[in-house]
């Protein structure tokens, strides 16, 4: 394995910077995929790319390529993440990932290291879906799950319309999605959860992702008065929604296995201290590292609902908002990211991601994998959201190591 090391200040030097670019008024971090503020990050990242001495290349979507040629194989070696935020965000989630993958390419272009194949640092556009649905959208168009024409049109939160805002911020390319295919991916990334830190362990070999399940439901009932209504009369959408969010809570704690759900958005009308309400809408995000048991959990969920409106006398629909099968990531490179660790004298464990990620896209279409480092407290989506400079600098070089086994042909045995 390779002992070489990236420059720690240099990397966290750009951390600092691009942690600063898309502050508002209130301080708070917030680059929203496409916006006035993620062009500064996106200007700033290419700034860097063509300081480091690499071509770069936009696609259709907006995701930023930075490519080192080397000598060989035409498919690149791929690393990256994302630099898009969400609303008061923390300065590592994505981050992280694309800085440490353009220091590796910079180092090992100043120590003359020559690898077999081109190597390619990119930032996907839109990972956060906070703006536009669905969240990672840029690697979702790369690797052909998503039609990029479709996506162009789609509609924000705010009424925008993605492919006019990239237009507008100058980062609509004319390069085709996955005009570059990959021999192979590898995402670094701050876990995100606690177990790394609990565990008192440096690196997180990821070998699989969960499957994600989002839905919108809307529940319809009567509006009435609060304080003349009967509770045996009413047809209350607020109360429907509470008995969901309870089901979906108990029915995960009930489990033995590492499901998981969760209500995050809601919304009643017509939204009045003294009104009973009438509608409630409301998104559900359902995750499980298996295919079976997540198909299981969605079956339970439309059965509770079907019984729900029966018995509450609401009207309910549903509409299904994304849904990505759990990812197992390539087992070679999986051990390669083991076997780096273990060189560099860092305690590391296999582990499943929680989230999703850009890696579960590109996995589609090329062997890929994940490194994890710690987030103190398991804290992300946050502005205290924290990892170490030591584990930073450890997890970065440790995707030196593999950039290095994987641009030479190295595999573990």
């Amino acid at each position: 394995m390779s002992r070489r090391s990236i420059d720690p200040a240099r990397l966290l030097g750009r951390i600092s910077t691009l942690g600063e670019i898309g502050r508002d008024a209130e301080g708070r971090l917030v680059r929203l995929a496409a916006s006035d503020s993620e062009k500064l990050g996106r200007d700033q990242f290419v700034a860097w790319l063509e300081e480091v001495g690499l071509e770069v290349a936009v696609d259709r979507i907006g995701n930023i390529f930075g490519i080192w040629n080397g000598a060989g194989e035409e498919k690149p070696l791929m690393i990256g993440s994302h630099i898009d935020t969400v609303i008061n965000a923390g300065i590592y989630d994505g981050c992280y990932g694309v800085l440490a993958g353009l220091e590796v390419i910079q180092t090992l272009k100043d120590e003359g290291f020559e690898p077999s194949r081109p190597i390619v640092v990119a930032a996907f556009t839109n990972e956060e879906g906070v703006r536009y649905a669905p969240d990672m959208m840029g690697s979702l168009v790369y690797s052909g799950g998503l039609d990029v024409a479709a996506a162009l049109k789609t509609v924000g939160t705010d009424g925008t319309v993605l492919g006019d805002e990239l237009a507008r911020i100058g980062y609509a390319g004319t390069d085709a999605p996955g005009f570059l295919r990959p021999h192979a991916y590898v995402e670094l990334h701050i876990e995100q959860g606690p177990v790394l830190e609990r565990e008192g362990v440096s690196v997180g070999a990821v070998e699989n992702l969960q499957g994600i399940s989002w839905q919108r439901v809307t529940i319809d009932g009567d509006a009435n008065h609060a304080g003349t209504t009967p509770i045996s009369m009413r047809r209350d959408a607020g109360y429907a929604a509470a008995r969901v969010i309870a089901f979906l809570r108990d029915r995960a704690k009930a489990s033995n296995t590492p499901t998981v759900a969760t209500v995050g958005c809601i919304a009643f009308e017509p939204n009045a201290i003294n009104v009973i309400p009438s509608r409630a809408t409301f998104t559900i995000d359902l995750r499980d590292p298996d295919e079976d048991r997540l198909k299981e959990e969605e079956a339970a969920l439309a059965a509770f609902l079907e019984l729900l409106s029966a018995e509450e006398r609401v009207g309910i629909s549903v509409e299904r908002l994304a849904r990505f099968e759990p990812v197992k990531f390539d087992p070679a490179i999986v051990r390669l990211i083991e076997a780096a660790a273990g060189d560099r004298g860092l305690a590391c464990r296999r582990m499943t991601s929680g989230a999703g990620h850009d890696a579960q896209m590109v996995a589609r279409i090329a062997p890929s994998a994940m490194i994890f480092v710690p987030s103190r407290g398991g804290i992300s989506h946050n502005p205290k959201e924290f990892t170490t400079d030591v584990d930073l600098v450890a997890g970065a070089n440790i995707l030196l190591d593999v950039v290095c086994g994987l641009a030479t042909g190295e595999r573990p045995e």
